[in-house]
């Protein structure tokens, strides 16, 4: 059990949270979600002693092996993967350096001979002749070959660096585990692995995630922060949800029957506080009146945009064929034979195990480059736009965000413009702020607002719920299942292809798979596991 006794973090006037008491026990997973900016990833610093609170303690933590999944995907570059993830128990791992080191000199002195002896014993006890082999079979499951076990952090790209620095989470089978977005980046076969993990995990687990599917097969409790305190329920993400809802909803309802009831009163005290018969009448109420008086409505962090993606005109029925689109980046294959035809009004994922082809495919469906061998075709009446991963160029120059928008506007209407971003949450002088400080968050609300200008009837996105909150990407997830037009997505979020798409393409270096299926049916087709394993052989 980890527990927080009264616990406060503020930064300068700036108040996260304040007098939070919980417990989190054994056998529970809890899912630790709040708006972005609220708190979550600090309220984990907390729990794991990398930050101190302003106020309270924390208890249980030093008493038990705690593992944090690492931010920091460049730590490591020295290290080899089979090593960072043995770093994943310091114990063990400290003697097993140790060990290596002495077993590595020309001669060994009495003492040496003597520290041997010992550390022989601690290694056994802990089961360290199994380290390397456990380390390697952890590495094996999620997907990393033996020869890249071998190969030092930096060979790696940031996928599978995040595949490492989560074994190393995982590795000790720790008594508790916080894991801040452990989902990001990850394929959609890592993250079945990590559910099934968590699922048979025997000990406490807080997981921040905006994954609203994951969120509700792994947890067992949500903490939710809001309202500068944390509360815990227990159930998925969605009974949360719905719980969350109609709690405030019942607030609400009780909030205006008590300012009904006072405005009844207060018109009978205002035509009879000078009636004398009435008067004694009129006091009464009065008093009534201040008993009624309900406390202002707690105002919560969170806040959701609106997003709808309305189209100029709709879809001729020619609009997209690929033939043969083959592409290599730096010598190395990333696309091959990629072909497929587009119906109008079709909703299609793009799916594989690594983001290069996906991205590579979308960038070059979109002209943002062209491939090296393969063709192209759009339907006459196709306008496209595109959400791409990395929307930085987008943000260099030093406009407003409402320059910025003004500029892919035709009409040039000031109130359409403010009204547009305001749905995409920037009110009052948030339209005047440089796009080029805009946070991850920011942008991505941005680039919805561009394409929603655009009113074009072919989108292209491609991981659109980074640096999102649950509100926006549940937002975004609603707007796409509205969309009259024609989609391409590449997501990690599971909810929103499992909603929105229903027809599944998986490219690697070696080819494609080309299913009319919606995600959840793809994924779980086990006939389709052998071509879908063929892919990365």
């Amino acid at each position: 059990m980890i527990q927080t006794n009264e616990v406060t973090l503020s930064f300068g006037e700036k108040v996260l949270f304040e007098d939070v008491s919980v417990k989190f026990l054994e056998g529970n997973c809890y899912g630790l979600i709040g708006a972005n900016g609220s708190g979550k990833s600090s309220f984990l610093k907390l729990l794991s002693g990398d930050l101190e609170p302003t106020k309270g303690s924390i208890t249980g933590h030093t008493q038990k092996r705690l593992a944090v999944l690492k931010q920091d995907q460049y730590a490591y570059d020295e290290y080899s993967l089979i090593e960072t993830v043995m770093m994943g128990y310091p114990k063990l791992y400290e003697i097993y350096a140790e060990r290596n080191r002495l077993y590595s000199l020309d001669e060994m002195s009495d003492a040496d001979g003597e520290r041997a002896g010992e550390l022989e014993c601690e290694y056994a006890d802990l089961d360290g002749y199994n380290i390397e082999a456990d380390a390697a079979t952890m590495l094996s499951e999620l997907g990393l070959s033996d020869a890249e076990q071998q190969k030092k952090m930096a060979e790696m790209d940031d996928s599978q660096k995040v595949k490492v620095l989560l074994a190393q989470a995982l590795f000790s089978d720790p008594d508790i585990l916080l894991l801040d977005e452990p989902t990001n980046q990850l394929d959609y076969i890592t993250v079945l692995w990590l559910e099934n993990f968590l699922l048979n995990f025997k000990n406490t687990v807080i997981v921040i995630s905006h994954d609203r599917h994951f969120l509700n097969k792994v947890c067992t409790h949500i903490a939710d922060l809001d309202f500068n305190e944390l509360k815990i329920y227990t159930g998925n993400y969605d009974f949360w949800k719905n719980m969350s809802e109609l709690m405030m909803q019942q607030k609400k309802d009780q909030h205006k029957t008590s300012t009904d009831k006072i405005k009844e009163l207060e018109e009978f005290v205002r035509r009879f506080s000078a009636n004398a018969s009435k008067s004694k009448q009129a006091t009464s109420r009065k008093k009534l009146i201040e008993k009624l008086r309900p406390e202002e409505l707690p105002t919560s962090s969170r806040k959701s945009p609106y997003i709808h993606f309305n189209i100029q005109r709709p879809c001729g029925d020619k609009v997209l064929t690929l033939k043969n689109i083959s592409h290599k980046i730096d010598g190395e294959q990333v696309l091959s034979n990629v072909s497929f035809t587009v119906q109008k009004n079709e909703k299609i994922a793009i799916i594989g195990k690594t983001s290069l082809p996906k991205t590579t495919l979308l960038d070059i469906i979109s002209g943002k480059i062209q491939p090296d061998e393969g063709s192209i075709e759009w339907g006459s009446t196709i306008q496209h736009d595109y959400f791409p991963k990395d929307n930085s160029p987008y943000f260099n120059d030093g406009n407003s965000l409402f320059d910025w928008l003004n500029h892919y506007s035709d009409n040039n209407d000031i109130q359409y413009i403010r009204g547009l971003l305001g749905r995409l949450l920037f009110s009052g002088h948030d339209v005047d702020k440089k796009v080029s400080v805009l946070s991850g968050g920011e942008k991505a609300r941005a680039m919805f607002s561009k394409l929603m200008i655009s009113e074009a009837n072919f989108l292209l996105f491609d991981d659109p719920t980074n640096h999102l909150d649950l509100e926006s990407i549940s937002a975004l997830n609603d707007g796409l299942i509205n969309f009259k037009g024609t989609l391409l997505v590449t997501s990690h979020d599971f909810e929103l292809l499992n909603t929105v798409v229903s027809r599944v393409i998986e490219v690697s270096p070696k080819g494609f798979l080309d299913r009319y299926n919606n995600f959840n049916d793809y994924i779980e087709d086990e006939s389709l596991k052998p071509k879908r394993a063929a892919l990365y052989q």
